[in-house]
C-alpha cells in the first residue's frame, strides 16, 4: 500500500485506495468495503513523508457519498500510517484499514452527540500493557494489575473530547496496539503516538454530526 493512497478512519480509520481528488463533490464508496454504513470517515495523507492529514467526512444521500462539510486538518502517528495487519504497540504508527468509531469521551458529564458517550473520570485508565489480561481496554484504578496504563483524564487536555478508534478490540491481539482514539491536538503539525488529532471545534463537530444509526466507519 502506497502512503500516498486515501486512508480512512470506518466509522472508520480506511488507511487505503481511494483515489478521488479531495474537492470532488461525490465519491463512491464500495459496499464491499463498508456494508450498510451511510457515514464514513477517510483520512489520507498526500505525502507518504508526513503525519500531517487530511480528515474527509462522507455521507450517503440519495445513493450519492458527499461531504456535509469542508475536509479538516489533522496529525497521525509520528511514524505515519502502518500497513494492514503491520501496527505494533509503542512503534509510533496509525493503524490502516476499516475500522468501526465506537465510544465518545470527554470530560465534560455529557456532550450533544447522539453516539454512545463516557465521561472520563480522574480514576479512569486505558490500559496498555500487552502482557496485562485486560489489555487495550478501558478500566478503573485498582481493578487492573497492568503495570503501565493512559490516564482518561489527562493534565494536558487532549483527551477533553475524544472517540474509540474499534481497533483492536474484538478479538485483542496482544501487542498490536491500543488506546486509538481521534483526539484533541497538541498543535497544528505535531504528531501523536499513533491516534488521529484535530483541532478542538473540528472534533467537536465531527462528533456532533456521527450517527450510529448510519454505522460510521473509519
Amino acid at each position: 500500500m502506497k502512503m500516498s493512497a486515501y486512508f480512512s478512519v470506518y466509522l472508520m480509520i480506511l488507511a487505503f485506495l481511494f483515489s478521488y481528488p479531495a474537492c470532488a463533490g461525490n465519491f463512491d464508496v464500495p459496499a464491499t468495503m463498508i456494508g450498510a454504513s451511510s457515514q464514513v470517515l477517510l483520512v489520507r495523507n498526500t505525502n507518504p513523508t508526513l503525519y500531517a492529514v487530511q480528515v474527509i467526512a462522507l455521507e450517503k444521500s440519495n445513493g450519492r457519498w458527499q461531504r456535509p462539510f469542508a475536509l479538516l486538518e489533522g496529525v497521525i502517528g509520528r511514524n505515519g500510517f502502518a500497513p494492514p495487519g503491520e501496527k505494533r504497540e509503542g512503534d509510533g504508527r496509525t493503524p490502516s484499514g476499516i475500522f468501526l468509531l465506537g465510544t465518545v469521551f470527554g470530560y465534560a458529564s455529557s456532550f450533544p452527540t447522539k453516539m454512545p458517550y463516557r465521561q472520563a473520570g480522574a480514576d479512569d485508565l486505558w490500559v496498555d500493557d500487552a502482557e496485562a489480561p485486560d489489555y487495550n481496554r478501558w478500566v478503573t484504578r485498582g481493578t487492573t494489575q497492568a503495570a503501565s496504563f493512559e490516564r482518561m483524564r489527562r493534565d494536558d487536555d487532549l483527551y477533553k473530547l475524544g472517540i474509540v478508534v474499534e481497533y483492536n478490540t474484538n478479538p485483542v491481539i496482544k501487542g498490536y496496539g491500543s488506546a486509538i482514539f481521534f483526539h484533541l491536538w497538541r498543535g497544528k503539525g505535531i504528531a501523536t503516538e499513533g491516534c488521529i488529532a484535530l483541532l478542538e471545534e473540528d472534533l467537536a463537530r465531527l462528533v456532533r454530526w456521527l450517527d450510529p444509526a448510519a454505522r460510521p466507519r473509519s
